[in-house]
Parts: structure tokens; sequence; C-alpha cells
């Protein structure tokens, strides 16, 4: 039997809830995730690594900015552009690096709300979206100074008329679909990895590809310059990572097995719930975290937006509930999740934290100290900070972080660094707490060799995620007079 030409075209609509005209699925999310989002939005007035880069790159000119990008973190070069706008209108501070995650959470749980009642009716919206705003993780990135939220509300929207255009025989759906998520490529490129998670869905539902196919095409012939920029950078850029660690793994499998037992729920055996949803949440950080067995590239916010899908499996799940049940079940989680509501807005809940060690530096620190950062890469830790940084002599410094066109400068050569370091008397160092892997690079052994037979530790102040150190020079005297050198600093 011959298929008429013309249907190929014709879109397979996938049965839906009839929609209701109400603005709940979309307003309640988005007004719970903002209030989560202004809510302890200073976290304690700290800051760690990675939005003290967001903070110092914005700061720099245009020109020495574009310049970074040509050299390293073009993955970010979007975003870092938007924030150049954003403290070019108001320097705000903390408030104004993070503020632009807030409204993107919002958006991003208006989505959800959008996406949910779009397939499952208007209380089903309501519930996937604020089960979204209620995840810690979303907290975490609604109040974190990078680009994850903004991808994460792009990806969600693109989804949105990725179903729209499933749905109709409208053309629109799919040039706004293609050219939405071209832009979220640009801000992260990792967010091209829901076209495969969208591919899947389709073959899933029998969905023809053209339509589909064609603003595929456009949106990865349109991030593909960035793409080639980003492998060239990627030794740079992602030399950090190691392969993913067993607690990884588990974390993945975790939530995957919890995303499939939700689809499993007998209401949900609705092909178009779980063909959307669960490839949502499992392909993006599958694929991501099984090219890292040979490429490390795999770090959980990277795809954050992959959360989308439990958020939607969950609230579909619970408005097979009465009404009344969803409703506790929805307030239960938010009181068992408010723990680490609470933990995501400490220091704590990052890596370091950055103004905790500049106010130490300040406090114990005097004009033309030496400082000396272990690794170099801990330079960002004084970055922000341009006044409290520039009254110090920084020993191992070749060429600044805007003059080298990178994110901490360049170093001088191993014996340089030696000769600058005995020629000053005292050292403020900071460096990771005990027990973090050592460098092994000769600029970072001559640094501690050289701190260890030549100078001696009069002070060490330990704040999250780091060390402040001080160093006197040991007189050429005996031991008497190297215990009196740091009696002064007493």
């Amino acid at each position: 039997m011959n298929t008429p030409t013309r249907d190929l075209d014709r879109p397979l609509a996938p049965p839906r809830v009839p929609e209701r005209r109400t603005t709940a699925p979309v307003l309640a999310p988005a007004v719970l995730a903002a209030v989560l989002g202004l809510w302890g939005l200073t976290r304690h007035s700290s800051m760690w690594r990675d939005e003290s880069v967001t903070y110092q790159v914005s700061h720099r000119t245009l020109g020495e900015l574009l310049a970074l990008l040509g050299r390293i973190d073009a993955v970010h070069g979007l975003y870092y552009l938007l924030m150049h706008g954003v403290f070019a209108l108001w320097d705000g501070g903390l408030v104004a690096l993070r503020l632009p995650s807030v409204p993107a959470t919002a958006l991003a749980a208006a989505g959800v709300g959008a996406l949910g009642s779009r397939l499952a009716g208007p209380r089903a919206g309501v519930l996937s979206g604020v089960l979204f705003a209620l995840f810690p993780a979303t907290q975490q990135y609604a109040q974190e100074g990078r680009s994850y939220a903004l991808v994460t509300a792009g990806v969600v929207w693109a989804t949105y008329l990725f179903v729209r255009g499933i749905d109709s025989a409208a053309r629109g759906w799919w040039a706004g679909y293609g050219a939405l998520l071209a832009v979220v490529c640009w801000v992260h490129e990792f967010a091209a990895l829901v076209l495969l998670a969208h591919a899947v869905t389709l073959r899933l539902l029998g969905v023809p590809w053209r339509r589909w196919g064609w603003a595929a095409a456009g949106v990865l012939v349109a991030v593909a310059p960035l793409a080639v920029v980003g492998a060239r950078q990627a030794g740079r850029q992602l030399g950090w990572l190691g392969r993913p660690s067993p607690a990884m793994w588990l974390a993945f499998l975790a939530v995957s097995a919890l995303g499939l037992l939700l689809s499993r729920v007998p209401p949900l055996a609705d092909r178009t719930v779980t063909a959307l949803a669960l490839p949502l949440l499992t392909v993006p950080p599958g694929l991501l975290i099984t090219v890292s067995l040979l490429r490390p590239w795999y770090v959980d916010r990277y795809v954050l937006y992959a959360l989308t899908g439990l958020a939607l499996l969950a609230g579909l799940a619970l408005d097979r509930l009465p009404a009344h049940v969803g409703k506790a079940a929805v307030c239960l989680l938010a009181l068992a999740l408010l723990p680490a509501s609470l933990a995501v807005r400490t220091p704590e809940s990052r890596e370091d934290d950055v103004v905790a060690v500049a106010r130490t530096v300040r406090k114990l620190s005097r004009p033309g100290d030496g400082v000396l950062f272990l690794p170099s890469r801990r330079r960002e830790w004084l970055l922000s900070y341009p006044a409290l940084y520039a009254r110090l002599d920084d020993v191992a410094l070749a060429r600044s972080p805007a003059a080298s066109r990178t994110l901490q400068g360049t170093e001088l050569p191993p014996d340089t660094i030696r000769s600058r370091l005995l020629a000053v008397p005292r050292v403020i160092a900071l460096t990771d707490p005990d027990g973090r892997p050592l460098d092994p690079f000769p600029r970072e052994e001559v640094k501690r060799r050289t701190l260890r037979e030549y100078f001696e530790e009069c002070g060490r102040v330990r704040v999250w995620g780091a060390q402040v150190v001080v160093y006197v020079r040991r007189p050429d005297a005996g031991s008497a007079a190297r215990a009196e050198g740091c009696r002064g600093e007493r």
C-alpha cells in the first residue's frame, strides 16, 4: 500500500489532555522559583571560584574579554558578554552576579509547568513545575553566577516548542525551536545534547523526523563555529576534570532508576509522557558520562536541564492521586528537602569561599608582602579583589590575566620564581586544604621546595576550601634566630 507523499509532512500528534485556559501551571511554579531564588541569595556573603571567574572576567574591558575568548572559555562567551552588560548597568556585587539566574530559574519552572499542562492538564503542570522549583539542584543554580540556570530555561522552553511542533501542522513551532536552541547552545554547547533526547522521543512515538531534522540541522550548523573553537580549547578548558567517579555513576544511575520507576506507574503508561520525559532525564547525562570514560567532560551541572524529565514524571504521578493527597505529598516533600534547601545556601555547599580567603588575606597581610598561589590557578581567589591583590607582590606572576589573555595569568620559569621568592622577607601563601593532590609541575615543585627550605611557617588559617599560610624568610643565624623571626609575627 502506497503512502501519499503529503502524509510524510503531517505530524503524528501524540495523545494529550485538552488544555483549559489557566495561568496557574506557569505562574505558580515561576513565583515559587523566584521566591526560593531570592531567599538567601548572597549565601552569607560567600562566593566560590567559578563565580569569581565570572565576576573578574565580566569586569574586563570588551576588548580584553574578546581576546580571552579567543584563547579559552569560548563556551561561556555569550554568558560573559551578558554579565559584562549587567555589570555595566549596575555593578551590584554578589547580588548583580547572581540575580540573572533567579528569573532564568523562574522561567524554567514556568516552562516545566507549561509542559506538564500540555501533556496531562493544568494540575499536572502545577505539580511538575512546583517539584522542579523544589529540587535542591534547581535552587542551587538559581543562586549561582554561572550560565546553567539560563541554559536550563532555554532547553525547557525549546522542549515545549518541540512538543507543540509534534502536535501541530504549523511550521512556526519548529522555526522557534531551532532558533531558541541555537541561542541556548551558544550559551553552553552541551545544551545540544538535548537534540539526542528529542530524537529518541520521536523514535519512540513514531513521529516523522523531517521538520525536526531541518530544525536540528540548523542548530548544529549554528553552533558549529563554537564547537570547533571549543574543541581546540578543550585541553585548557576541561583539563582539570577526571574520569567519572563511582559516586557520580551511582548518582546518575539512582536518578535514572527513579525516573524509570515513575514511568512505570500505571497511569503514566501513556507513551507520550514517558517518551518525552525519560529520554530527557537519561540521554544527555548518560551520553556525557559514558563519553567521559575516554574524554573526561562530565559534570552534572553541564546537563542540569535533564532534571526537567524527573519533574515531569513525578508531577504527573502525583496528579493521579486524589487532590488532597497530592498536595500533602508536595508539602511533605518540601519539608523533607528543607535541610538540603538550607544547605545549598551556605558557603559549604560550594568547593571554596573566595570571600573568606580574601578577608583572611586582608587581615594577615601587609602592603608589599609577597603572595604565592599553590597551585597557580588559585590566583582566582584574589582576582575579584583587585585593590587587595594590587598591594601584594605576586612573586611568580609573569603576565597578568588580561595581558596574557588567560583566566589566571601566566607564571615565570621555575628558576626565576625561586630567585624572586628568596628576595622577599614575608610571603602569604594561598593553598588547597590538606590532603589534596599536589600538582607535579616544575613551577609548583619549586614553590613548595623553596618555602620548605628557606622559609618558616608562622601562621596558618583554614577557611572553607582553602588555607592562608604566612611564611617568614629564615635568617642565616641558627635556630634561636629563626624562632625570633616568628615571634615578631605575634
